[in-house]
């Protein structure tokens, strides 16, 4: 599980969808990101849907990443997620009803661990809780794990080793990956993904948009792949 490295573009600023994003989808849908997402928030949904198919339509697996907590609103969140034909729902905590959900429309579920809190998201708990939430979560048919490791409360790079050496199963770092040292660090363990997002609107990695998400997947290339 843990040969491939791949870069999830998050049209996402704080934790919400920019309402650009279609726009920049556009300027940047040759770039060599293979996977592309937003958040549940704050766009109407029929223009989700319109830039989803959109990024379908270029060749790019798509993910829905929802910030929730409550069944109900992870619930609605799968369910945007199989409207809009997305290949992975990140995000929400676990609930078996939202887990039924995605397995019956062919959705990949990749649940949030730990006490999660906040928009920008945040997350607590111990390491061994969460390592031991996770193992749960994929013992009743989660696909993966999406992690907020640079999020955490406590030693980020000590959970992210951690947690790496004992989930087999794709793990996702999420938020806050904000430099080339922390792509250094995620090439150390060997995740199976992680997201940017703020950090492109921020301009961390270089210039342009697209030169970013360039400069980010050439960075990475030696673990290369688009497994999903």
């Amino acid at each position: 599980m843990k040969e491939n490295l791949n870069l999830i573009v998050m049209l996402t600023h704080n934790d919400k969808t920019v309402y650009n994003a279609a726009e920049i989808f556009e300027q940047c849908k040759n770039s060599k990101a293979k996977f592309w997402g937003m958040k549940e928030s704050p766009l109407p949904f029929e223009e989700m849907k319109q830039l989803f198919d959109g990024m379908k339509n270029c060749g790019k697996i798509t993910v829905l990443e929802t910030v929730a907590y409550t069944e109900e609103e992870c619930m609605r969140g799968a369910e945007t997620a199989a409207a809009c034909g997305c290949d992975l729902l990140m995000g929400t905590k676990f609930f078996d009803s939202v887990n039924v959900f995605c397995c019956e429309k062919g959705i990949k579920y990749m649940p949030f661990v730990g006490a999660v809190s906040g928009r920008p998201s945040v997350l607590e708990g111990s390491i061994e809780s969460l390592i031991e939430e996770a193992k749960d979560c994929l013992k009743k048919g989660a696909y993966g794990i999406d992690l907020l490791g640079y999020r955490y409360t406590g030693n980020a790079n000590e959970l992210n080793r951690r947690f790496l050496m004992e989930i087999d199963a794709p793990v996702c770092i999420a938020g806050s990956i904000n430099s080339f040292e922390r792509l250094d660090e995620l090439k150390s363990v060997k995740p199976w993904g992680f997201t940017i997002g703020g950090a492109f609107f921020e301009k961390k990695f270089g210039d342009t948009f697209q030169k970013q998400i360039d400069s980010v997947c050439d960075y990475i290339e030696i673990l290369g792949g688009t497994d999903v």
